[in-house]
């Protein structure tokens, strides 16, 4: 006869705080970089939100919204939980090349999370097979299986206030998790679940005085120290937002086509951040010192067959040369550049927002055409002892 388990009620404070090290030592077998324990109580996150909210600063992240407070009530969103497993896993690749990418303007810059694997997938799997590590001890002691869900970027729920307080890092003024040793080049994943497992200890801020992500932001996104407005953000911009960007953000956004680091990238937290330890995040060889005007020329069935598992592909083909039509525009002139504008608004592979976007960049290049006509004729004359406006 089958012994029947006991119920998870009956579990003592000594087998979960076993379990708790247990769970520890699985994630780092599993691939993360840390785990770390936090109670599910986020109330005084919920203001913050709302306010939030009530500026508009999620521009068109409506899902931000739905749900009501949901994100700050996690048994809500899984009823049950009493505990979040809280995750994060290194993404810095080696040969970033930040320096390389940035200063030359001819070269596309796409974040450093999105050079590789979509790591959605890959995160919420191996936090399901932590999840099952678990339930197998919980039965090898006699207990009845957990009701746990693992969740990545893909549930109303407020992680970086539960990484904080699991003792992940504090949050900085770029409104992102810091750590001590790993700086900010992670990503985080949750394990919501019904066992109250003992909690960690939330890391004292560490930024200080310290404000060179607010100063560095191209767009001015940071509009207060943890607060960033996220439509005013190059992130938001190149990824989130759906039809045109706003003129006035164009120029500022330079060579950057997804995403943005530059507040990550002046951070004193990051100058020791380690490399990852996963080759999916590596930057693939289509991407790393990709040209814009190659990218640009793309075609669709191209742009989804080297996208193909990467976070890249969720904006589509038309986004991607929107996004490039404006590292185009901010580009030196180049006469390559404006046959290949001019050739895909010609294409059957674009519409009235990407043309809207070609334009604009072809109208750049024609002002840096008609601006360097005006100084080589300044400089002849001057070199002549002829007046400026001869």
């Amino acid at each position: 006869m089958v012994k029947p388990l006991n119920s998870l009620d009956s579990i003592s404070a000594i087998e979960l705080q076993k379990l708790s090290n247990h769970i520890k030592q699985w994630g780092l077998e599993l691939g993360f970089a840390q785990i770390g324990i936090s109670d599910i109580d986020l109330q005084p996150e919920e203001a913050k939100l709302q306010q939030w909210l009530d500026n508009d600063y999620h521009g068109e992240m409506h899902y931000m919204a739905n749900h009501g407070m949901m994100r700050a009530r996690p048994n809500e969103l899984h009823p049950g939980t009493q505990r979040v497993i809280c995750a994060r896993m290194d993404y810095l690749p080696p040969n970033a090349m930040f320096g390389t990418h940035l200063r030359d303007p001819n070269l596309a810059y796409i974040s450093r999370y999105a050079g590789g694997r979509d790591y959605h997938k890959m995160m919420r799997n191996r936090l399901k097979k932590l999840g099952q590590k678990i339930d197998q001890q919980l039965e090898a002691w006699g207990y009845n299986p957990s009701n746990f869900r693992p969740f990545v970027d893909s549930a109303p729920i407020l992680e970086r206030p539960l990484a904080e307080k699991a003792g992940l890092g504090w949050t900085g003024k770029h409104s992102l998790i810091l750590n001590q040793q790993a700086g900010s080049w992670f990503f985080l994943g949750e394990l919501l679940i019904d066992l109250a497992l003992p909690v960690d200890i939330p890391v004292a801020e560490q930024c200080n005085t310290c404000v060179a992500c607010i100063k560095s932001c191209p767009t001015d996104a940071i509009v207060a120290p943890y607060t960033v407005d996220a439509r005013r953000c190059i992130s938001y911009l190149t990824i989130e937002l759906q039809g045109a960007i706003p003129v006035e953000f164009r120029p500022l956004m330079g060579n950057r086509i997804y995403g943005c680091d530059d507040c990550q990238l002046v951070c004193p937290v990051n100058n020791q951040a380690p490399l990852t330890q996963e080759s999916d995040f590596h930057t693939r060889a289509s991407l790393s010192k990709a040209n814009l005007v190659e990218l640009f020329n793309w075609d669709e069935a191209q742009f989804l067959r080297l996208t193909e598992g990467s976070p890249i592909r969720r904006i589509g083909h038309k986004r991607w040369l929107r996004n490039i039509a404006v590292a185009l525009g901010n580009a030196p002139q180049s006469d390559a550049i404006i046959a290949a504008l001019q050739q895909r608004r010609a294409s059957d592979e674009v519409d009235e927002m990407v043309i809207e976007h070609i334009d604009w960049a072809l109208m750049r290049q024609q002002q840096t055409i008609t601006t360097s006509r005006k100084t080589a004729r300044v400089i002849k004359a001057v070199e002549k002892g002829l007046p400026r406006d001869a």
